[in-house]
């Protein structure tokens, strides 16, 4: 179990200069809303273990150049929990975060809504989540930091509703507390590791590493992007890093874009970012390797939201990640680009299972409406309906070692009943190469090679 640290020990991990907000007032009844009998004194007790005379701890920080607020919960106070005042705090931080134009950083540990304060606390999680909808919709970037341990409606509020979401190793993480979950429950299932792997949570981040982690992230998130009057500008997608002859046939086109020697997304990434952070998962319960997303400093130190794939067929977690990456970029005036190189979707059971069209789906109406622009460069194989979902209309590009096909070669002479040996025929007749596609008007044009 990973070490337990006090509000004011999160603080200090975090950030400098911290200040605490202003703390609203609010009559208390003698045991509270409920007259629970014994409430006012176990409150005492917490006050006297902890210093504090509430479960939350709010104010604002310097976290590397950025101010933030933050939200820290105290959970040596009553177990972290959410009452009537944590709700007054949390909604005093998030009001000041928009009157100020701050990012919200929480650090959450908590173990859910205050028993002595029944529906009254429950009823905290809708003004927590209003306020969270809140900064949403004013552009400001929330990140969440788990602690151990982030349970309840703490979880399912400032956790899982965050734009990112970091854990400490080893943290409790999950809906259900360790006192309510069935008795058969892997504990395994509750822990940052395992929320990361079902795509609940982008990363764990060590201690020693929190405050840099955080900074970089604050840094990429509140870069201002836009151009003349405001507007967001495209980016110029990247040069091309394979080699740079055109392909003579379609068939040629397929075999260059297959070879184990052309660069792949993390090369063009690595190229184009100075420094990136990533996302991981869909908030839906997968995340797919094949897809990486997250935020990079590009040209001249601009941010730049990327989604991209690794050559591989594309999983539906790896297109909702995508899906989420192009709103949450949007949310924030961020451009996005996009590198397109997949065999295809994954069509296997368990992808349809998952809801492959839908994902799908859903990806398509994310570039369709982006309210940032989309640039996208085709790397490598543009394979169907699983790879155009990806591409920005209007704005996309290719390498010479690439190509783009309604279907893979030898997928189409089959479904034309065609033999094995019409395949390099029927590519060409496709009219795949990044020179056709270019006439055709699928793509705006074909990248250079780097260094030209």
């Amino acid at each position: 179990m990973t070490e337990r640290f006090s509000a004011r020990e999160a603080i200090a991990l975090a950030g400098d200069e911290f200040r605490e907000l202003p703390v609203p007032m609010r009559e208390f009844k003698p045991d509270g809303p409920l007259s629970w009998q014994g409430y006012d004194d176990s409150r005492r007790r917490a006050l006297a273990r902890t210093g504090e005379d509430e479960s939350v701890v709010c104010g604002t920080a310097v976290i590397g150049s950025t101010c933030a607020v933050l939200i820290a919960f105290e959970f040596g106070f009553l177990g972290g929990s959410l009452g009537e005042r944590t709700g007054d705090r949390v909604e005093a931080a998030y009001a000041h975060a928009r009157a100020h134009r701050l990012p919200v950083v929480s650090l959450v540990a908590t173990g859910g809504s205050r028993m002595q304060e029944g529906m009254l606390a429950l009823t905290q999680l809708q003004r927590v989540a209003r306020q969270s909808a809140l900064a949403r919709e004013a552009g400001l970037p929330q990140i969440a930091v788990l602690r151990d341990p982030t349970t309840g409606g703490g979880w399912a509020t400032l956790g899982a509703g965050a734009d990112v979401a970091l854990a400490l190793p080893g943290a409790q993480v999950g809906f259900a507390g360790s006192r309510v979950r069935p008795p058969d429950a892997d504990p395994a299932a509750y822990t940052a590791e395992a929320q990361v792997a079902t795509g609940a949570v982008d990363a764990v981040v060590r201690e020693e590493e929190l405050r840099e982690t955080l900074s970089l992230w604050l840094t990429l998130l509140t870069a201002p992007a836009t151009g003349g009057e405001g507007e967001v500008e495209a980016v110029a997608p990247p040069a091309a890093l394979g080699a740079p002859g055109l392909p003579d046939t379609g068939w040629d086109a397929v075999r260059h874009a297959r070879s184990p020697e052309r660069p792949r997304a993390a090369a063009y990434l690595d190229a184009y970012f100075s420094r990136r952070a990533a996302i991981s998962g869909d908030r839906c319960g997968g995340s797919d390797d094949g897809m990486l997303c997250g935020f990079g400093s590009g040209p001249a130190g601009r941010t730049v939201a990327y989604a991209a794939q690794c050559g591989t067929a594309t999983r539906p977690a790896g297109y909702r990640t995508a899906a989420r990456l192009i709103r949450l970029a949007g949310r924030l005036g961020i451009p996005v680009l996009t590198l397109v190189d997949t065999p295809g979707a994954a069509n296997d059971a368990d992808a349809e299972r998952q809801g492959a069209g839908s994902a799908i789906a859903d990806l398509f109406a994310a570039v369709a409406t982006a309210r940032t622009p989309v640039t996208t460069l085709v790397i490598g194989e543009g394979g169907s309906g699983g790879a155009l979902a990806l591409a920005a209309p209007g704005n996309t590009w290719a390498t010479p070692d690439s190509y783009f096909s309604v279907i893979a070669p030898e997928l189409a002479a089959a479904i034309l009943k065609r033999p094995a040996s019409e395949v390099r025929d029927t590519a060409d007749q496709l009219r795949i190469r990044p020179q056709d596609l270019m006439e055709l008007g699928v793509i705006r044009g074909i990248v250079e090679h780097a260094g030209r």
